[in-house]
């Protein structure tokens, strides 16, 4: 009982703490390619925001070589596109109906991780 116990709490303890991050996921990109990463739905998002329904913050690391865009839209309209280094990683907050969408020129790869807004 003392385990089942035990174990409980440490599930319980681990839900709840609220530095808690998805893991990063990698993406590689062809030249020309935009991709949808997430804000539409199951089966549609390139990635899964654990967070989406609520503000939350996107983690981009640009592991490539070269520059990429992220863009944001809401219902179809460009909120604000940010342009990322190639070896930079940035963070943007993304409101609960936000779209996050990666534009590329050239062969490119992104780590993609989200964690909640404080």
């Amino acid at each position: 009982m003392k385990i089942l116990t035990f174990k409980i709490l440490i599930l319980f303890t681990f839900l709840n703490t609220p530095s808690i991050q998805a893991q990063a996921t990698l993406f590689e990109f062809d030249s020309n390619q935009s991709m949808l990463m997430t804000g539409k739905g199951p089966g549609q998002d390139g990635a899964i925001n654990p967070f989406y329904g609520s503000p939350s913050i996107a983690v981009v690391n640009n592991v490539g070589e070269i520059p990429i865009e992220v863009r944001i839209q809401k219902r179809g309209e460009i909120i604000k596109i940010v342009a990322v280094k190639a070896k930079v990683e940035i963070e943007i907050e993304l409101e609960k109906d936000h779209e996050l969408y990666f534009d590329v020129n050239a062969t490119a790869a992104v780590e993609l991780d989200f964690k909640p807004m404080k």
